[in-house]
């Protein structure tokens, strides 16, 4: 039936019942469950809606919203490349095309070894390095070959 351990439900009642409380709980009770789940199945958003007494309508429309959350599993890691004004004139569309080259994706797919999800991003303030991606916490600017991006993964991967 699930394809959850019941492990996970038991701690996701948990969190539910302790922010249940608050004024407005159910982007925190969103966010821990993505954080224990991985991501925001309908299976898990029928959970806390039946546990929330919340239409499960509302929950898909806060899901589907905010892209913060995610419906499909993510990799470890999320790459988000930056497709602002300056990053995009910069090239951008070039590191795109390379990053999906190297990484055998296209943007909003995952790795098939799970380590990479690419996402494409409005702006991450940082013009000045355009064109520009992320990882994490770690920014990445003017990167125009392939074999500085075979560095930049190695340490991912390690």
């Amino acid at each position: 039936m699930t394809q959850f351990d019941n492990a996970l439900f038991a701690q996701l009642r948990d969190v539910i019942a302790e922010k249940k409380s608050l004024q407005n709980p159910l982007i925190e009770v969103l966010r821990q469950a993505q954080e224990i789940f991985g991501y925001l199945p309908i299976e898990v958003q029928e959970f806390i809606a039946a546990e929330m007494n919340i239409p499960a309508s509302k929950i898909y429309g806060v899901v589907t919203f905010y892209n913060f959350f995610s419906m499909k599993p993510r990799g470890k890691h999320m790459l988000n490349v930056c497709t602002g004004t300056a990053c995009y004139v910069k090239g951008a569309p070039k590191v795109i095309q390379m990053l999906s080259e190297e990484l055998g994706i296209k943007m909003g797919e995952t790795t098939k070894d799970g380590l990479f999800t690419m996402s494409a991003v409005r702006c991450v303030g940082a013009c000045s390095l355009a064109p520009v991606f992320v990882i994490g916490e770690d920014t990445f600017g003017r990167v125009e070959k392939k074999d500085q991006l075979k560095a930049i993964f190695a340490k991912y991967k390690a």
